[in-house]
């Protein structure tokens, strides 16, 4: 069963309704589902949840699959779709956290650059959250996990044209977040040298 493919379980399971099928797909992608519930939440418990409500949506809505695209393509709009309805639902629009993979930099030996980036890879977590969790999803979906614009598109109900619009619109939105994250640390940083100067002339 090792080699059969995703879209074939789905097959074989609507099919015979053996659950052996299913719990090979649930082995293949409980973990994928989990984190990706976990960078939405950053709650284990609240992930856990959530990882189980997917599971049991797929069950319903494995007979609609249609291979439009791939599986796991399918598997992680449903996820995603979840994940931001209950942000939504549950007026939790405030954080929809990167996965560690995006501030886990290769820095190399040097200690003081690692920081920098650790610094760098904050406020652009900042500047993320400032988004709709609509966009932040779109962006998430794009640049994280590498879905096709025509995958998204399939699985959001526009066309690719507007779902490229829609993502330079939010990332236009995201560097200008970026920025004023950084024009602010900076006057920051300058009131502070200004007031230790000060207090040293008295």
């Amino acid at each position: 069963m090792e080699h059969i493919s995703d879209e074939e379980l789905v097959r074989l399971y609507v099919t015979t309704q053996r659950n052996i099928y299913f719990e090979r797909l649930y082995e293949r992608y409980c973990n994928k589902v989990y984190r990706k519930c976990l960078s939405f939440t950053k709650d284990p418990v609240r992930a856990e949840d959530l990882t189980h409500d997917v599971f049991l949506k797929l069950v319903v809505k494995l007979s609609s699959f249609r291979e439009q695209a791939k599986f796991s393509t399918w598997l992680y709009s449903i996820t995603y779709n979840y994940c931001t309805d209950q942000l939504r639902a549950h007026n939790m629009r405030k954080e929809v956290y990167m996965d560690d993979s995006w501030d886990r930099l290769d820095t190399g030996i040097d200690d003081g650059l690692g920081e920098i980036a650790e610094m760098e890879a904050q406020k652009l977590e900042k500047a993320l959250h400032q988004l709709p969790p609509e966009e932040q999803t779109m962006l998430l979906m794009k640049y994280q996990d590498d879905i096709s614009i025509r995958e998204i598109a399939n699985f959001v109900g526009i066309t690719e044209s507007a779902v490229k619009m829609r993502l330079k619109r939010s990332r236009d939105k995201l560097r200008k977040y970026y920025l004023e994250g950084i024009v602010f640390w900076l006057l920051v940083a300058a009131k502070l040298a200004l007031s230790i100067r000060w207090s040293f002339r008295y």
